[in-house]
C-alpha cells in the first residue's frame, strides 16, 4: 500500500506529460498526492489529495455545489488511466528534435471488407 493518496483532480489523469506516461502501454496515469498520508508538519491538510494546485482548484470548481449542498463526494481509490497515446519524435524547420506525446487518432469511418 502506498504511502501517498492518489490524486483526486479531475483531469489529473488527462494531461500528457513525460512522466506520466508509459511508452510500453501507450497510457497517461494520475499522479500521486504532494504530501504523504501521515505527514502534517510542513503542508496543508489538502496536499495530502492533490497532485498540484491545478487539481485542487479544478477539483473544488467541480464539487463545490455538492458541498455546499452536503451531498458526498466520491473520493478516488484507484490510480486512474487514459489510453491511447504514443511518444513521437518531431523536427524544428530549424533542425532541432524534440518528443511529443500525442493521442492516436482512431478512424472508426473505416470500411470492413
Amino acid at each position: 500500500m502506498p504511502n501517498k493518496h492518489f490524486c483526486q483532480g479531475p483531469s489529473c489523469h488527462t494531461n500528457p506529460t513525460s512522466d506520466r506516461f508509459l511508452k510500453s502501454k501507450g497510457i497517461i496515469r494520475g499522479r500521486y498526492a504532494y504530501a504523504k498520508i501521515d505527514e502534517t508538519r510542513y503542508y496543508c491538510e489538502s496536499d495530502k489529495y492533490f497532485c498540484s494546485q491545478t487539481c485542487k482548484l479544478q477539483w473544488l470548481n467541480e464539487n463545490m455545489q455538492n458541498i455546499e449542498r452536503g451531498i458526498p463526494v466520491p473520493f478516488i481509490t484507484h490510480r486512474r488511466i487514459t489510453e491511447g497515446y504514443e511518444k513521437t519524435t518531431n523536427e524544428s524547420r530549424y533542425g532541432y528534435r524534440y518528443t511529443s506525446i500525442q493521442k492516436i487518432g482512431v478512424d472508426n469511418n473505416a470500411e470492413l471488407e
